[in-house]
């Protein structure tokens, strides 16, 4: 029971770097990350349909993890654990109070060349704290969960299951109405390789505090 909570503290503080990662990435207006493209593109296509304009972007977001969560429960319910269903009702909250607390200073009116160092840094810290989730073995979100679904079944490298996974939501995204910027193609590509650096080193320090 205390290795659990334990686990479970590790993957709030990484749950919540990682969406500060992702709260500036937002902030710098230059696209999208590719997940939510992926939501963006489907929202847009669903509410298109009669009596479903009600729906919000959020409950859409929520919608397609626990879609996720249900499918994976018959892949590998092994995958789908406490700290996944944390992530699942955590992170827009999240997301909401570092928007609040960073708008004034973040925003479209930042010079490009600032919003761009923004959004990389966005990015390295969205990896950071993603791998943090990851390797607390507690849960994670339900969005990271088909990456690291996909790499272990196939025994691939997680930082290129990552891009291809990326890409491909984008594409989907894409297709079905989402729109994306130059960010969203930088998230694409940059977070799974770094991620990867960052996996053995919290792999190390988690060992130590989990014991």
């Amino acid at each position: 029971m205390v290795k659990l909570v334990k686990r479970l503290l590790i993957l709030l503080v990484g749950l919540c770097i990682a969406h500060l990662g992702v709260t500036l990435f937002l902030l710098t207006n230059l696209g999208s990350d590719p997940f939510n493209v992926l939501v963006q593109g489907i929202h847009n296509t669903i509410t298109k349909v009669p009596f479903m304009g009600f729906l919000t972007h959020g409950y859409t977001h929520m919608a397609i993890c626990f879609l996720i969560i249900v499918v994976l429960l018959f892949v590998d319910r092994s995958y789908v654990k406490i700290g996944t269903i944390v992530c699942m009702f955590c992170g827009g909250p999240i997301i909401d109070f570092f928007d609040w607390l960073l708008r004034g200073i973040i925003n479209e009116n930042n010079p490009f060349v600032l919003r761009l160092v923004i959004l990389a840094a966005g990015c390295v810290i969205l990896a950071f704290g993603m791998t943090i989730v990851i390797k607390s073995e507690a849960g994670t979100g339900p969005n990271d969960l088909v990456s690291i679904a996909i790499s272990d079944k196939l025994h691939k490298k997680f930082g290129i299951v990552r891009i291809i996974v990326d890409v491909a939501f984008v594409i989907a995204g894409f297709l079905l109405g989402g729109v994306i910027g130059i960010g969203t193609v930088i998230c694409a590509i940059l977070v799974g390789p770094v991620a990867e650096i960052f996996l053995p080193f919290h792999e190390k320090w988690i060992k130590k505090i989990v014991k």
